[in-house]
């Protein structure tokens, strides 16, 4: 940084110029540095463009500004970098804050956050304007990315932009000194948005057992009483939900605590500016038990919006012993993306609530609630959404501008732009129209506000996936990432690690480079390239994709490789189908194989009496989790050869003794965790590495994830596990974008080593 010359003997008066990069944007920024700057006596401003935030000063202590910048940042902001120029003094003697400037975008709004304490008390204060007003906000929270359009983020570009400010509200606007300076969603009852109904009427027809339909800050949600039996049972009829577990929400964490058991570290997630759900072990007897069948944990959110807290003070009036609980779920029929919008409400949700609340502010970008869990000390997720999209991940480097289009299941989309990766928010399966529409939707909004257009894609190899034929219409050079490699490669990326990396992938599908469904993957990711090292032993997949669901099939499968399907016929519970697919095996049927660990985990729920048949993806390994009590390993319950995993010793063992499903579920839990990190170590050493990375869907299994992080640091070996994106297939897009730049970036470096003549 060059330094100005100053006269002998004077006073040393300097000037700066800082860009802000970061989170900058919509969080009270700009007022926070006007005020630090007149705190400190120095002159200048402070703009917003299109890179960040801009800001000039002037005076005696400029030289202490920066480190005072960055230790007394707003709450919601999140400064990635501080470029700092020093300048010639000017002589201006005071502090501005001036308009911000257009241009090619470099920065990002935040994420939606929750209400703030300062908004909560104007909320329940009969003195403030913002009493009861159940839209109230400021810099410090409120919605961001939903209700945003463009950047820069100012109101224009914003869904409020239809709402005039009142006189008090534009007032707050321009007073620098207030926390609603440039609060682009401020409003009051005089001037803002509005519910359709009072809060006094939802809390009456909850009390009375009806489902309402409730818009939220990124869609709706369908509510009900999480205490009363009759009204879960219908809300799952009606939304034709089966046994698949709902979350609950309650006002605050005393009353979180008197339904489940909380850790500090879910307590501090559950009250964060993002407000996801947090999966936590429930306390018996406080909640129905139709809000998660067979299951230990449930999803726990807090009130997070202005409206909830007016519910829940009304709630109260009803239940004065027990604090009230609502059953919070999307309002998603048929398994479609999270319905937004007021005329679709209307139109789509008559058939399921009983009451379709509204307002009139409108849900540009629709986003699910986040769902988290705390996996060996630290969040991790499961979902991936409201709280935290649009925040960055950084790669570490700068590269090429990359879309990848992720998985079909649990999708979600990435864009790079410079070092950075942003996931878009959960879209869902692409197995219905409504959901490549909102995909669409959703990739055309992320590369608006990033204000990107990409150079590349990147998709899976399956040649039938949807999003695949999203990738290759985009116009673009499209690079082709292998499912578990992808899963591996978002770790990677978001540890930055270097060097040589061994993978673990553990899922229940994933196209393979042989054609073949893979799911129990050994990978190793090295500088120029990657190779499959070993997979679980192929097992039989009678009836393909009906596997998936029907796990009594997996059981019977797992026999027949294990050479005693003669067991098959004495399991308990039976399935009146396994008779006839036994004889077919007997008879020399063949079928498809797959070395999915996922399909594994439904083996082992069938034979142990657990789960026949699933009603929601992942049920029977969900449960079968639910039951274990102290995971221990069976001597010889697996072996290793030529770098596959065969666990078909512990199949036999829980078929043959029949000790009942608990001791099964401890059995294989501890088996299986001793046999993969036995598996990593000696593909770990073959490729002189210590990392470890963890990553498939099996991995939100927490004892399984937990255990083998242990087990791993017992063999000397450094695990990474996901934490910044899921482990599961909401994750794979980080994955694809990652290792397509890598490989864009490679290519173009060999070209440089190696030109070639015309």
């Amino acid at each position: 940084m060059a330094r100005v010359a100053q006269p002998a003997g004077s006073e040393v008066r300097r000037r700066f110029r800082l860009r802000v990069r970061g989170t900058v944007q919509g969080v009270g920024f700009r007022p926070f540095v006007y005020r630090l700057a007149r705190k400190m006596r120095l002159s200048g401003y402070v703009l917003n463009d299109s890179a960040g935030v801009l800001i000039e000063i002037e005076g005696l202590d400029a030289d202490d500004f920066s480190k005072e910048l960055r230790t007394q940042a707003p709450p919601l902001a999140r400064i990635d970098a501080v470029d700092l120029l020093e300048l010639a003094p000017v002589g201006d003697n005071r502090f501005e804050i001036l308009d911000s400037l257009a241009g090619r975008s470099a920065t990002r709004i935040g994420a939606d956050a929750a209400i703030c304490e300062e908004c909560q008390r104007e909320l329940n204060d009969p003195g403030s304007r913002f009493f009861g007003y159940p839209f109230v906000n400021c810099t410090q929270c409120g919605p961001r990315f939903t209700i945003t359009g463009a950047l820069p983020y100012d109101r224009a570009r914003t869904s409020m932009a239809s709402f005039s400010m009142c006189g008090a509200c534009a007032a707050d606007y321009d007073d620098p000194e207030n926390r609603r300076f440039h609060a682009e969603p401020i409003a009051c009852p005089d001037c803002g948005p509005r519910l359709s109904h009072p809060v006094a009427e939802l809390s009456a027809r909850l009390e009375g057992g009806a489902i309402i339909a409730l818009k939220e800050v990124g869609g709706f949600h369908l509510l009900c009483d999480a205490r009363n039996d009759a009204a879960i049972d219908l809300l799952r009829l009606r939304k034709g939900r089966g046994q698949k577990p709902f979350a609950v929400m309650v006002r605050d964490i005393p009353a979180a605590r008197q339904i489940a058991q909380l850790t500090d570290a879910e307590e501090e997630l559950l009250t964060s500016a993002a407000s996801p759900i947090v999966l936590v072990e429930a306390l018996a007897g406080e909640l129905s038990n139709r809000i998660a069948p067979s299951l230990r944990r449930i999803g726990l959110i807090l009130a997070h919006a202005p409206a909830h807290f007016l519910l829940f003070d009304e709630l109260d009036r009803f239940s004065p012993v027990f604090p009230p609980a609502l059953v919070a779920t999307s309002a998603n029929p048929r398994g479609e993306p999270l319905i937004a919008d007021n005329m679709d409400a209307e139109l789509r949700l008559s058939a399921v609530a009983d009451l379709i609340v509204t307002h009139d502010r409108d849900i540009i970008m629709r986003a699910d609630d986040s769902v988290m869990q705390v996996i060996d000390g630290a969040p991790a997720f499961i979902r991936r959404a409201r709280g935290f999209v649009p925040e960055p991940i950084d790669l570490g480097e700068d590269g090429p501008s990359v879309i990848a289009t992720g998985a079909d299941l649990k999708n979600t989309l990435c864009v790079t732009r410079r070092r950075e990766a942003f996931l878009s928010q959960h879209v869902g399966g692409l197995d219905n129209r409504e959901a490549i529409r909102f995909q669409l939707e959703a990739a055309a909004h992320l590369c608006s506000i990033l204000d990107v257009k990409p150079e590349f894609a990147a998709c899976d190899l399956h040649p039938d996936f949807r999003s695949v034929r999203m990738a290759e219409s985009f116009g673009l050079p499209v690079v082709r990432v292998q499912h578990h490699l992808a899963h591996i490669a978002a770790v990677a990326a978001e540890h930055r690690l270097a060097g040589s990396v061994l993978g673990l992938a553990l899922d229940g599908y994933g196209f393979g480079t042989d054609g073949s469904s893979w799911g129990g993957e050994l990978l190793a990711i090295e500088r120029h390239g990657w190779r499959r090292l070993g997979s679980l032993m192929p097992l039989p997949l009678p009836g393909g994709d009906r596997a998936a669901r029907e796990p009594w099939r997996m059981g019977v499968a797992a026999l027949q490789a294990a050479g005693r399907i003669d067991l098959a016929l004495s399991l308990v519970p039976a399935h009146c189908g396994m008779a006839q697919l036994t004889a077919m095996f007997s008879h020399g049927m063949r079928s498809p194989v797959t070395s999915s660990l996922g399909r594994l985990f439904d083996a082992a729920a069938a034979i142990s009496g657990t789960r026949l048949v699933q009603t929601y993806e992942g049920q029977a390994a969900m449960e079968f989790e639910a039951l274990v009590r102290a995971p221990r390993s069976l001597p010889g319950g697996y072996a290793i050869k030529n770098g596959v995993l065969d666990f078909r010793p512990l199949i036999l063992r829980l078929t043959e003794t029949g000790s009942g499903a608990a001791d099964a579920a401890d059995l294989f839990h501890g088996t299986l965790i001793a046999g993969l990190a036995a598996w990593a170590a000696k593909g770990a050493t073959s490729l002189g590495t210590q990392q470890v990375a963890l990553s498939g869907g099996c991995m939100t299994n927490r004892v399984l994830a937990v255990g083998l992080a242990q087990a791993l640091r017992q063999h000397g070996l450094k695990p990474y596990l996901p934490r910044l994106a899921p482990a599961n297939d909401g994750g794979v897009a980080l994955g694809q974008a990652a290792y397509a730049r890598q490989v864009i970036m490679n290519k173009h470096a060999s070209a440089l080593e190696s030109p070639t003549c015309a």
